[in-house]
């Protein structure tokens, strides 16, 4: 397995200047830095290149991560949402390619996070969404992308809540680059058990994502049961990556959306924080590759 972390424990706004996290996050022993496609299609040429050297300098593989926009809703009712949902990834995955990313994550079947003042018709959502992405992943096939459905919690959306609900879409969908991923955050709050949804979730597993309950570092609390995860892991023969996706800094836009009304780093210095990811690192690699 290859480990990661998302740029954002570090950020408060979507999107940032990702070269400087490269060498960052080499330096502390990760394998891989997860940036987020918002407003990527934007960025320069030059701008592409350097981050893409970088990287390949550094010996860093760069994974993608997204949350769409309401405007972005690949199982709207509206078409021209829907199109416009494809404009974005037309323009998006070319510049992905372009970075040598071959995975994108997040709620790629719907938006984050969803308003829930709007109503909601789950079975009407569910199958344009499926529709829609065997649409999408044909575009995303042709860059060499493989699109990983995260399962999200109640609060943050409602089409997949469970591993099962993630199998079963995938299943629907039924494209070989179209995978369920799991999140221990979300895994926390809507799952009776974490290993068992790991071990039905089997083969489909493409991706996981790790963090504490409460958003923190893996390794910060007591309440995610990191060793039965990892020996699960094993048993189903888990091989892809493994990305810490912590969100402990409070204010912007990442806090806003994220809901961190407190700060979750204890006022840690830059230096704290990178020597927290380090230690987390070590933290969850001994466990996970520990016979």
């Amino acid at each position: 397995m290859k480990y990661g972390i998302y740029y954002a424990y570090w950020e408060r706004q979507w999107g940032a200047d990702y070269i400087p996290f490269v060498e960052r996050v080499s330096s502390l022993g990760f394998d891989i830095l997860e940036i987020s496609c918002a407003g990527i299609s934007e960025t320069s040429k030059e701008k592409i290149s350097e981050l893409r050297s970088a990287a390949e300098y550094y010996g860093i593989t760069l994974t993608a991560g997204y949350g769409p926009k309401a405007s972005e809703n690949i199982a709207s009712s509206d078409l021209s949402v829907r199109q416009n949902a494809f404009k974005f990834w037309a323009d998006t995955f070319p510049v992905l390619y372009g970075l040598g990313i071959t995975t994108v994550g997040g709620g790629l079947y719907s938006y984050w996070p969803v308003d829930y003042s709007k109503p909601i018709d789950k079975p009407a959502e569910l199958h344009r969404s499926i529709e829609s992405m065997r649409t999408l992943s044909y575009m995303a096939e042709k860059y060499g992308i493989f699109l990983h459905m995260e399962v999200l919690n109640r609060f943050e959306g409602f089409l997949l809540n469970t591993a099962a609900e993630g199998v079963e879409y995938v299943k629907a969908v039924d494209r070989p680059n179209v995978k369920v991923m799991l999140d221990t955050f979300h895994m926390n709050i809507e799952e009776d058990s974490i290993t068992q949804a790991i071990r039905k979730t089997g083969s489909l597993l493409g991706r996981l994502h790790i963090g504490e309950a409460n958003r923190r570092l893996p390794g910060q609390g007591e309440r995610v049961p990191w060793y039965a995860i990892g020996k699960e892991l094993k048993a189903i023969g888990y091989e892809g990556d493994v990305v810490m996706e912590p969100f402990v800094l409070q204010g912007g836009q990442v806090g806003s959306d994220i809901k961190v009304w407190r700060d979750l780093s204890n006022s840690a210095t830059i230096e704290q924080l990178d020597q927290q990811a380090k230690k987390s690192l070590e933290f969850i690699k001994y466990i996970f590759e520990s016979e």
